[in-house]
């Protein structure tokens, strides 16, 4: 049994180069799934640009009795994004160096966008896994989150514990993942460095002051999203739709950038943002960009 009360906080890997696509995607050496350990029972995927200009990152946690799968990503067709078959891998190659029987998967997700839900019908027959639903009434119950969108619940992967937060406004469902052995906290769409989109301002921001209290009582030793939208260069996001984006900054955010967003919201009533499109309002960071709708 492998001890995950002792917290890894800053002993994982993230000197990672993400591929960030190819100039023509028709052409694109490389896999459709990138794959990176950021320790021996903890895994970021990414799927490649050049399948989808989403490329969204999903994430992938063992624990003693079963893993727990963050997203499964832009894709329907395992024929262009393999991703059962990429899970079903990994839980092999670490049931080899980890042997145990029974062994179990939980696919949830940070948000029910289409980008972030498609491969779900790849996981429909496998054995003991269990797919959680998109809806709030979804989340709700499986988690036991009855003081929605207030409270905390946790799931227990086998002595290896992850705190669920409510995370609404950008998507009505949107749950908040802190791993408590990795000290991670998966933030979904809510805060990566990219464009912030905010259906529901109000709500947002409530979200974004739970996850700033919580990090005052909880040691956070990265912030990571799931998508890369700016660039190396401090305040441009890369085009919209792009499948090519080889100069952006890296996944990770920190705790200092939730205090940075929660005091962008703060001020956005009296400081006066960029309209691009129409009733589209922007409040630009270095780092990320909110988008008001």
């Amino acid at each position: 049994m492998i001890d995950f009360g002792v917290g890894a906080a800053g002993a994982g890997d993230l000197e990672v180069a993400w591929h960030p696509g190819w100039p023509s995607a028709k052409h694109d050496p490389a896999p459709e799934i990138q794959v990176h350990f950021y320790d021996p029972h903890t895994v970021i995927l990414r799927q490649n640009k050049s399948v989808s200009h989403e490329a969204p990152f999903l994430f992938l946690l063992f624990g003693n009795s079963r893993a727990l799968l963050l997203d499964t990503g832009a894709t329907a067709d395992p024929a262009y994004f393999p991703l059962r078959r990429t899970i079903d891998q990994l839980i092999t190659d670490w049931l080899a160096a980890n042997p145990r029987t029974g062994y179990g998967l939980t696919i949830a997700h940070t948000h029910g966008h289409g980008d972030h839900v498609a491969g779900d019908e790849q996981f429909a027959d496998r054995p003991d896994t269990v797919v959680v639903g998109t809806s709030v009434d979804d989340v709700i119950a499986f988690f036991g989150l009855d003081q929605w969108p207030d409270g905390a619940a946790t799931v227990d992967l086998g002595d290896r514990v992850v705190d669920v937060l409510p995370g609404p406004g950008h998507h009505k469902a949107a749950v908040i993942f802190y791993d408590r052995y990795t000290q991670l906290l998966f933030s979904g769409d809510s805060v990566y460095p990219g464009r912030l989109y905010v259906e529901d301002w109000p709500t947002f921001t409530t979200t974004i002051d739970r996850l700033v209290d919580f990090c005052a009582t909880h040691l956070v030793s990265h912030v990571l999203g799931c998508h890369i939208e700016m660039t190396t260069t401090p305040g441009h996001d890369t085009m919209i739709g792009s499948t090519y984006q080889p100069d952006e900054r890296p996944l990770q955010l920190t705790v200092d950038h939730l205090h940075a967003l929660q005091s962008l919201l703060k001020h956005s009533e009296t400081t006066p943002g960029t309209p691009p499109f129409g009733e589209i309002t922007t409040y630009p960071h270095d780092d990320f960009i909110v988008w008001r709708f």
